[in-house]
This record gives C-alpha cells, structure tokens and sequence, in this order.
C-alpha cells in the first residue's frame, strides 16, 4: 500500500497528535508533515520557545508574546487597531475563549492554562521537561467561549 500523506490520512484526533508530541525535544518540536497533519484535522499545538514566546503549529500557525491567547469561533482574535484600548478589539474579546501562558510555574518553564477541552504533551530539554504544551480542536473553542 502507498504511503498515505496528510491528504489522504484520516484526520488526526487531539489526543493522538499529543502523544506524537510528546516527548520532542525544545526547538525540535514537531515534523512539518505532523503540523501539517494536525492542520488538515483543525489542531493546534501551543507550546513555548525562549522566555518570551508562545508558539501555535497546526491550524494556527504564529509566533506570539506570552500574554493572554484570546481565540474566537474563527480562530486567533488580533488587535486590528492602531492602539492597544481600541473598543472595537475590546468589543470583539467579550466571550473569548483565553489561553494563559504560565512561565516558571508548575515545576516547568512554560506550561498553559486553558478552559478550552485539550491534551497535554511535554517538551523536552535534555532530560528535563522544559514545556507542559497542549493540543486542542478549533471545533471545541466554543466550549471554552463566556457568555456575553
């Protein structure tokens, strides 16, 4: 039987995409072809690199600071005006559902605090973990949404 690719392969769940993450090593977080997997089945990994930084892989792809992860039912909501008190963006966060980075807490560097349903996968250095990162489906935001 041909190989399969991330075309032809049965979507990937949170969970199995997790366990293919776990255990990578830091700044060798995850083949092009899983993110691309995890992409085609609407996953997204959220894991952190140095001391400042969140990385999204999957259905999001981006670089972020380490605030407050704001995500709506399309996805990463960004701040589309010149300043940071824009009342659009802070009428367009109401109800968000948030991921929080926590650095240096738990007994890692970086780890995630999040209502949205995820898995979790360890990031290693050395033998250490560095990272507690999570794997969550786009389709399951809305269970993390607030109300408004």
């Amino acid at each position: 039987m041909p190989g399969l690719n991330e075309q032809n392969s049965p979507p990937l769940t949170a969970s199995e995409a997790a366990a293919k993450l776990d255990g990578c090593q830091y700044r060798d977080e995850g083949s092009r072809a899983l993110f691309s997997h995890m992409r085609a089945s609407a996953l997204v990994a959220v894991y952190g690199a140095s001391d400042d930084l969140v990385m999204l892989s999957g259905a999001i792809n981006d670089e972020l600071g380490a605030s407050t992860i704001h995500l709506g039912q399309k996805g990463l909501i960004r701040n589309r005006c010149e300043e940071e008190r824009c009342p659009y963006h802070a009428e367009e966060l109401k109800g968000a559902a948030t991921i929080e980075p926590l650095f240096a807490e738990n007994g890692v560097t970086w780890s995630y605090r999040t209502a949205i349903p995820h898995e979790t996968f360890r990031v290693m250095e050395d033998d250490e973990i560095y990272c507690q990162g999570i794997v969550f489906a786009l389709s399951d935001i809305h269970q993390a949404m607030v109300k408004a």
